[in-house]
């Protein structure tokens, strides 16, 4: 993408950009929902892009019911933002938009957040429902809240499950407080469907769960086997590999996360690693996708903890 493209440079083209694509399908009041009923105001002390509904009679912009509602910032910068994160594969620190984007790091740090409350994926979506392989597994990154000082070691550290189907290239990340079968099932059970094949390392509290889906294979890392030899489809490097990226991101760009900000953390690089180029989706194409979800989500400051990180 051009970086000069009107849409990063001036708000309302950015304006018009947001209204692409929030209102695709014709522009909605955010108050009582009407479609195509609205007109434009244009009067002397009226703020751009403000419409007002003929049937409630209600004001409304664009980013009325967005994660962008009632921000100051140019929204020309937030577009900028939002492809920036959007483009960059192991992600872009508060200080480094804070820099290009020519805001305080407070702000950058906040609209940074805002941007990965709207990547984060809550709708049900099983995993391999046609019957496909979906690796699981875990690893750690920072310190527990509460961890105790000179301690070191997994409990001390916070924890991460992830998933990712091979079919559809699709990764899911939650963090969990522990390891245990009865943490992890519910997960496990509520995102992969029952006809999908489940593939792990050689963790004890995988093989319960597994018995409830079509199939549960494994690689025992601790005998140094990552790959089977017969077969060659049995391993777990898909998400390792995920493993690769996010803990380059979030040790080179991001460097501390309070367990309270981890999952929007996670949500950025499931994102950007469902929607990569090598599925066909562009930098472009991401960015946009994430503008569009930005409707029907909050995150006040307050909401957000006020507590930052890089």
């Amino acid at each position: 993408m051009n970086l000069t493209d009107p849409i990063f440079t001036d708000a309302d083209a950015a304006r018009a950009h947001l209204e692409s694509l929030q209102w695709a399908n014709g522009r909605a009041c955010p108050h009582c929902g009407t479609v195509d009923n609205s007109v434009l105001l244009t009067g002397k002390s009226t703020r751009p892009g403000l419409y007002k509904c003929r049937d409630c009679r209600k004001p409304f912009s664009v980013t009325v019911g967005t994660l962008f509602e009632r921000s100051h910032v140019p929204l020309n910068k937030w577009v900028l933002a939002t492809y920036l994160l959007s483009a960059s594969k192991k992600g872009m620190s508060s200080h480094q938009l804070s820099r290009m984007l020519d805001v305080t790091y407070k702000t950058a740090w906040f609209m940074a957040h805002r941007i990965r409350e709207a990547m984060r994926d809550d709708t049900p979506f099983p995993m391999g429902g046609t019957g496909g392989m979906v690796e699981a597994d875990e690893t750690f990154f920072g310190r527990e809240k509460g961890a105790l000082p000179g301690r070191k070691g997994a409990r001390q550290k916070n924890k991460v499950l992830s998933l990712v189907d091979r079919e559809t290239g699709r990764a899911k990340s939650f963090v969990v407080a522990n390891f245990k079968m009865e943490t992890l099932a519910p997960i496990l059970t509520a995102n992969i469907a029952r006809e999908a094949v489940l593939m792990t390392d050689e963790a004890h509290h995988y093989k319960a769960v597994g018995r409830t889906f079509a199939g549960h294979e494994s690689v025992n890392h601790s005998q140094v086997e990552y790959v089977r030899k017969d077969q060659p489809e049995i391993h777990t490097n898909t998400v390792e590999g995920y493993y690769s990226i996010f803990k380059r991101g979030m040790r080179g760009v991001y460097q501390h996360c309070g367990v309270q900000h981890l999952h929007r953390y996670v949500a950025e690089f499931d994102f950007r690693y469902t929607n990569r180029s090598g599925l066909g989706t562009d930098d472009t194409m991401r960015s946009d996708k994430a503008l569009s979800l930005i409707g029907g989500k909050r995150l006040t400051y307050r909401r957000s903890n006020g507590l930052q990180a890089a």
